[in-house]
């Protein structure tokens, strides 16, 4: 069965962004929701300011992101711009012992997580295999392939399992990696194993250039009962519906009770990377009505309501993230790229023959450029 919301056909087929629980509307107007309220209700009002710092912080590397790409520092960027809510308060509600398995656009989930400045930017640099260390942070590396990363959790929260420990593995991706092949085994295999892991697709409207209405007539969170696991479908752009729906679901995995699966209705405000121009794909007017619904935007207006947001507020706010973007575009302009030899370092702990040979070709390779001006081995 599902939460919060009936997730049942209509006569029209067409996926409804409106049909979502939240606590807080567009305006800040925080509402009441019998499901969700009793995950937050340690919420108060300096928890909201954090949060909402959060999101700004986050906002800033984003920007930050993109135009060092487009300064050519940066090989690629994958914007969350307008996902925000999501990816905090998600993020926010994990415990430091469980395990993340992120998509490549979890920027907000990273930096929670407790990835550094350098951390946020180097893989995009191309400087190293997977920047962060993911045993410091519980946080595998980035996955670029499209939903490969939903297998890995469940693999994780088996082995979860027979630690006899009460962590959770959390799987995130895309409405697009809903149609791949392994994320529907992946559920397959947390629900015949009730395998501690949580699901957060974080339905952004867009897989690439095709829109979620051409791959899902209904609620993707509909799907998720069909495998046996309990479902809930929010305002993926209200941070505080964010993070009841993943304290529900975190409590439902922890207390042996299996895998659980959200879908964050939110917007991908940017392109799908620096690479896509989305203008040619969406309507400016889709643009716009999500731009109101701004996830920034709603948490200041509740906590202006609540006389908890004025300028000192808002400048110390707007320092600490132009600080954090400071330190990004300095670890990411003070990167010093290894020598291409370097490429096989750190691939193997023990020695490894294999490796040795394609070093050996690969230095021959590099060989062959020796006094062409920039080239080292």
């Amino acid at each position: 069965m599902t939460m919060a919301h009936t997730l049942t056909p209509t006569a029209d087929p067409a996926v409804d962004v409106e049909d979502v629980a939240r606590l807080l509307t567009e305006d800040g107007e925080r509402v009441a929701d019998r499901e969700l309220d009793p995950w937050v209700a340690d919420v108060d009002t300096t928890a909201l300011q954090s949060l909402y710092r959060d999101m700004v912080l986050v906002r800033r590397v984003d920007t930050e992101g993109v135009a060092l790409q487009r300064q050519g520092q940066l090989g690629l960027w994958a914007p969350c711009l307008g996902q925000e809510a999501t990816q905090i308060g998600t993020a926010r509600a994990l415990r430091s012992d469980d395990f993340v398995f992120p998509s490549y656009r979890e920027t907000g989930v990273i930096h929670v997580r407790g990835a550094s400045p350098a951390d946020l930017v180097l893989t995009w640099r191309g400087e190293e295999h997977s920047t962060y260390d993911p045993a410091a942070i519980n946080t595998a590396p980035l996955q670029i392939i499209i939903g490969a990363q939903a297998l890995h959790a469940v693999g994780y929260a088996m082995g979860i399992q027979r630690d006899g420990t009460d962590q959770v593995a959390a799987a995130y991706f895309g409405d697009g990696a809903t149609s791949q092949g392994d994320v529907n085994e992946a559920m397959v295999f947390a629900s015949s194993f009730r395998a501690p892991v949580v699901f957060v697709c974080t339905n952004n409207q867009w897989a690439i250039s095709e829109p979620v209405t051409v791959q899902a007539k209904y609620p993707i969170a509909g799907r998720a009962p069909g495998f046996g696991i309990p479902s809930m479908r929010i305002d993926g752009n209200d941070v505080l519906a964010s993070m009841a729906a993943m304290r529900w679901a975190l409590g439902h995995a922890r207390r042996g009770e299996g895998p659980a699966f959200i879908e964050a209705v939110t917007y991908r405000m940017g392109p799908h990377t620096t690479s896509d121009d989305p203008t040619r794909y969406r309507d400016p007017e889709e643009l716009e009505r999500w731009r109101r619904r701004d996830p920034l935007l709603r948490v200041e207006r509740l906590l202006r309501s609540l006389d908890a947001f004025d300028d000192e507020f808002a400048a110390d706010v707007a320092a600490d993230a132009d600080r954090l973007g400071s330190e990004v575009r300095a670890a990411c302009l003070g990167a010093v790229s290894r020598a291409p030899i370097g490429v096989f370092d750190h691939v193997y702990a023990e020695p490894h023959a294999g490796l040795d040979e394609q070093r050996e070709h690969f230095a021959a390779y590099l060989d062959g450029f020796a006094g062409a001006e920039g080239t080292s081995r």
